[in-house]
């Protein structure tokens, strides 16, 4: 019988890092609905433009996540399944922010040049739920346009094997930061399952995200979220992978990029291969034609691509098990806002 639970975090009860032997704050099943509040990127610190990140944010307490939450029965070489129903902005105004050494235009760390760093910035948007908008304010002159609503989760993931803990900050195969416009309401996404009990968690709302999450922050908001979650018994999940009514997606984190454009591409020539019997170099051929190479992030520690494919060119197809559409079933019934 499906279960509905409700979770909001204390400031002190928000999740830093995937894995490394975290306590989980609640125990779901599958078929379970869960209701859960996550705080911006900045833990709600920046709620102005005179608020600079980092004046008022203190580093490594960025990117939180509500979690994680263990799921009964599940174990390595399972697959779990997280369907986002509902994804709503919790308050009316949303910010964005240019970091030092921070973003795709920049050096950083990892790409050290001799330029003075960028401006830190900060720009607040009006969140309009009832009219489905954000409006942007320029910070030197008044021009103002209103951008469509179009909520995400930037975070979202598992626990690593082996006990190893992950910043929230950093996607790779357990998920993480992947910063992909594509994780929106109406898509499941399925992740490998490490450890016992799979210890999910999510976080880093986005009222809306440009590709590639270009100056490094999208328009960070805190959600209220309805996620369904399921479980695929004895089948593993190498990438994060996820689906919507009309495709299907395949994710890869690394760097250089081209290495997280290979990961996905890979994923998905070997999954379709999997649920057409496709050998596959005619799997590949398919891909090739028909794909499209959506990007998620190029300014974290690993950059993020996905790779997609209509599933109108893949005939009576049904994905682990039909999970997708039996937690739509579950989400359309229990999991209202």
């Amino acid at each position: 019988m499906t279960e509905v639970h409700t979770y909001k975090p204390t400031p002190e009860q928000l999740a830093y890092t995937f894995g490394g032997q975290r306590e989980p704050v609640l125990r779901v099943n599958p078929g379970d609905v869960l209701r859960v509040y996550t705080e911006d990127c900045f833990g709600g610190a920046v709620r102005g433009v005179d608020d600079l990140p980092t004046q008022v944010c203190t580093f490594p307490y960025l990117n939180p996540v509500s979690g994680p939450f263990y799921v009964n029965g599940a174990e390595p070489g399972d697959t779990l399944a997280l369907h986002f129903v509902s994804i709503t902005p919790a308050r009316d105004w949303a910010v964005s922010s240019t970091f030092p050494h921070f973003g795709a235009l920049t050096g950083t760390s990892h790409t050290a040049t001799l330029q003075p760093p960028l401006e830190e910035r900060v720009w607040k948007y009006d969140v309009d739920v009832a009219a489905g908008v954000v409006r942007y304010h320029a910070r030197k002159s008044d021009f103002s346009v209103e951008l469509p609503l179009d909520p995400m989760h930037g975070t979202v993931g598992v626990a690593p094997g082996a006990n190893e803990s992950r910043m929230t900050i950093v996607p790779d195969a357990h998920g993480g930061n992947m910063d992909s416009p594509q994780l929106r309401a109406g898509v499941t996404v399925y992740f490998g399952v490490n450890v016992d009990g799979a210890l999910f968690a999510l976080g880093d709302g986005h009222c809306r995200q440009g590709a590639g999450e270009v100056t490094g922050v999208a328009v960070e908001a805190a959600m209220n979220t309805v996620v369904a979650v399921d479980l695929i018994k004895g089948v593993s999940t190498p990438w994060p992978r996820f689906e919507s009514d009309a495709e299907l997606m395949s994710t890869g984190s690394a760097r250089p990029l081209e290495d997280a454009f290979r990961i996905s591409q890979h994923d998905l020539v070997g999954w379709v291969g999997g649920l057409t019997g496709l050998e596959q170099l005619d799997a590949y051929q398919l891909i090739g034609q028909a794909g499209q190479a959506p990007v998620g992030n190029v300014c974290d520690p690993n950059y993020t691509m996905v790779a997609s494919v209509e599933k109108a060119y893949l005939p009576s197809i049904s994905a682990y098990e039909g999970a997708h559409d039996r937690l739509r079933g579950i989400g359309r019934e229990y999991g209202q806002e």
